[in-house]
């Protein structure tokens, strides 16, 4: 039974602290309120923190919002210290005029922001931080508060009562799901690497449980900061626990929340749970900006590029980025982005938005971390894509092979799901070779159980055996791509499939019969990369979670948190989920004739 806790501190009332205009660092001045209380339909309070600039009073301004359940009062450099410390040691110009002072995690920087001629609203979700109530993340209750906030922040004095959304992972997810719901003084949005799909992006990838990462994710960032956690980090603004006044039992704090990690081990299949967490792409109807990371595989870049290909907005953008999962929000390049846009749609500002081409793709090539050539396109997928399938085989020597042209003669190869894979290899590139877009493979594949869960890696190699890989989001040698499937979920939704996206339905399980050949259709995320004459791609297909031996014990050291083997904390080793006796039998892979197995590759002409 879910319930509310209420607050029982007396010291907790409905009253705001205000906090005096305070000296910025870029010379400006704030005006800072401190757990002003939003009331909501049920009677619940939430808190929120607000900056504006002085001038507000007397010229409003346009509101920048985040809700979420990190802790309004958690600094960046104290809760999240290891990514601080990466953030201001690789960018000694971070937000050049900021002290950083007022900094939290994945949201906007108030300082520069209010310097820009906006206020920014931060807002503890309910259960979480400040904020009493029953805990329940992306639940139909929390966007509903998101909802009222953004038109309760929207009717203040000082507001011109346009109000955009900005934000990084969870603060971009949020936007989906609220924007699903047609606030009417939501003007445009900002979702910088955000999921949307909580079955496909997050709880179950191809019908796998993604557990690590939640389980994770859930108790180090979400319940370290659930309202009534007793030891959660002193909000060094209010001099208080960044947790709220009320101090809560392990019993009543379990009481409080929902399960996640629980809910989705219990929920095979997509249902109306995770139809509750997801965007309606059809109601998305805002401005907005989509900025995905090329590597961010496992949670982040899915749903940005879902967005702009199916969401009913007339205005949208996407972008493609690379680098850490906090880093280029904060960059010069990240900023410029968003003032631009935010500048056009939410004060009116004729700066040439307007002309801004549909997709920006910062240029991928091997071994090259600057990134400087920024190119500009003006469809996603690209209008110039040529799609070309590689083909599954093997050579004279039975070595697997990649090969452009169709295999007539048929075969077979397999591996053991437990502690097996197979590598098909490309022959030397005879030129360069662009691939950019999303991908799909089709296997015709079986099993020796009644069930099998595939795992897919798409890699590159230069000439002397170096892989090409990337930092990614939290990972930092990522491949090109992955995809996922387990084979009873093979039913596709004919109405959203693409030939180049399959979709996968999960609405019912499919039980193989052991040794026979099932034809198989797997989505593989978008990836961008040029390659150069010589080198050579790879498709890499598993049982299991793609992990490279360990390498680096520093490197290890510093990811230990996210995880240091190619595919970060996104994995699948739930025994509950994935039990040995049906998912470590034998896996066999057909190719060629009427089984040839391929991936189909966005190829891009000039």
């Amino acid at each position: 039974m879910q319930r509310d806790l209420w607050h029982s501190d007396p010291k907790f009332d409905t009253t705001d602290t205000m906090i005096s205009a305070t000296d910025a660092g870029n010379g400006d001045r704030l005006i800072i309120e401190r757990d002003v209380a939003i009331p909501m339909d049920d009677g619940i309070v939430l808190r929120g923190d607000i900056f504006r600039p002085v001038s507000s009073d007397e010229k409003p301004c346009p509101v920048l919002v985040t809700s979420g359940p990190y802790g309004k009062g958690v600094p960046w450099r104290e809760g999240y210290s290891i990514q601080w410390n990466f953030m201001t040691s690789k960018h000694r110009n971070l937000l050049s005029g900021s002290s950083k002072e007022y900094m939290v995690w994945e949201t906007p920087d108030p300082e520069i922001w209010c310097h820009w001629g906006y206020a920014c609203f931060r807002i503890d979700s309910r259960g979480t931080g400040r904020s009493p109530g029953y805990l329940d993340i992306f639940s139909p209750r929390e966007m509903k508060d998101f909802y009222n906030c953004i038109e309760w922040i929207a009717d203040r004095s000082w507001c011109t009562g346009s109000v955009g959304l900005s934000g990084i992972s969870y603060y971009a997810a949020s936007q989906w799901l609220v924007a699903s719901l047609q606030p009417p003084h939501l003007k445009a949005m900002v979702a910088w690497e955000g999921f949307a799909d909580w079955y496909r992006d997050v709880g179950r990838h191809g019908g796998i449980q993604s557990n690590v990462f939640m389980e994770r994710w859930f108790a180090n960032q979400v319940l370290s900061v659930q309202h009534g956690y007793p030891e959660a980090i002193i909000d060094p603004w209010l001099g208080e626990r960044a947790s709220g006044p009320d101090i809560l039992t392990e019993e009543q704090l379990d009481q409080n929340r929902a399960d996640p990690g629980r809910d989705i081990s219990e929920r095979p299949l997509d249902d109306d749970y995770y139809r509750q967490r997801s965007a309606i792409w059809n109601k998305v109807e805002v401005p907005f900006l989509s900025c995905a990371n090329l590597a961010g595989h496992g949670l982040h870049p899915r749903g940005n590029f879902e967005a702009f290909m199916s969401a009913n907005s007339k205005y949208k953008w996407l972008s493609c980025h690379p680098g850490r999962h906090e880093e280029w929000y904060y960059l010069d390049q990240g900023m410029d982005l968003q003032k631009r846009f935010f500048d056009y749609f939410l004060k009116g500002e004729q700066n040439g938005w307007e002309s801004t081409p549909p997709v920006t793709l910062r240029e991928r090539r091997p071994f090259d971390d600057q990134f400087t050539v920024v190119r500009h396109e003006a469809s996603w997928p690209l209008p110039n894509t040529k799609w070309t399938k590689i083909f599954l085989g093997t050579d004279d020597r039975q070595a697997s092979t990649l090969s452009w042209l169709s295999i007539g003669k048929q075969g077979s190869v397999n591996f053991n799901a437990s502690t097996g894979e197979l590598v098909f290899h490309s022959a030397p590139l005879e030129q360069e070779l662009e691939i950019t877009g999303p991908m799909a493979a089709k296997l015709f594949a079986a099993s020796s159980t009644s069930d099998m869960d595939l795992f897919l890696t798409l890699r590159a190699y230069a000439p002397n055996g170096r892989e090409v890989d990337f930092e990614g989001t939290l990972d930092p040698r990522t491949p090109l791509s992955q995809g996922w499937l387990r084979a009873s979920h093979r039913k596709l939704d004919m109405q959203k499939s693409l030939p180049y996206r399959p979709f996968l339905a999960h609405d019912e399980q499919q039980p193989l019969e052991p040794g026979k050949p099932y034809e198989l259709d797997i989505e593989v995320l978008p990836t961008h990369i040029i390659l150069p004459k010589g080198f050579t791609l790879a498709l890499q297909i598993s049982g299991k979670d793609f992990e490279r031996p360990a390498q680096n014990a520093e490197t290890e050291l510093a990811w230990a948190a996210q995880g240091a083997r190619g595919s970060g904390p996104f994995l699948h080793t739930s025994e509950t989920d994935r039990p040995k006796d049906i998912f470590g039998g034998t896996t066999t892979i057909f190719l060629g004739g009427e089984t040839s197995s391929y991936i189909l590759l966005p190829v891009i002409t000039r």
